[in-house]
């Protein structure tokens, strides 16, 4: 037993990096990677560092998700890739983001065969990605100059 247990933190460090960068556009679709690896995954949790203590953006638990102390921001826009976790995905889809998506988002992983609850899941995250959120600053049409352009004359005081 301690010898799978030694094999799973392992594999769980070995999944963990630097923190991601992910940038997208407002109103596009972000997905935030989270793969731990070949382990059995009975408990996803993605959290954002600056939700309030036991809020969430979405835990994944015995078959399904628990909106229970889900941040209502979050409600009805994200899944994970592999909804039943059968390919061992815990990756996150975000739908129709805005700027106050942006911030830094954790994935944690609880792998075995036991039913978990939110409060089981205190390790560290597996994957820390910044979400960046920003809106493109293209001139609108209207905004744009057309034909010659004088320049500024500028009087130097002697």
């Amino acid at each position: 037993m301690a010898q799978k247990f030694v094999i799973l933190l392992v594999l769980l460090s070995a999944a963990a990096s630097a923190e991601d960068v992910v940038k997208v556009k407002p109103g596009k679709q972000a997905v935030l990677r989270c793969e731990p690896g070949d382990v059995s995954i009975r408990a996803v949790d993605w959290t954002r560092t600056d939700l309030k203590p036991g809020e969430y953006v979405l835990f994944y638990t015995n078959g399904k998700p628990d909106p229970t102390n889900q941040d209502q921001s979050f409600k009805d826009r994200v899944q994970l890739v592999d909804g039943d976790l059968k390919n061992r995905n815990a990756s996150l889809i975000l739908k129709n983001v805005n700027v106050n998506d942006s911030g830094t988002y954790e994935c944690r992983v609880s792998a075995g065969s036991k039913r978990t609850k939110r409060a089981n899941i205190d390790d560290p995250p597996i994957r820390s990605i910044r979400l960046e959120v920003k809106v493109c600053s293209v001139p609108l049409k209207s905004q744009l100059v057309s034909g010659p352009v004088e320049a500024p004359s500028y009087t130097l005081g002697v």
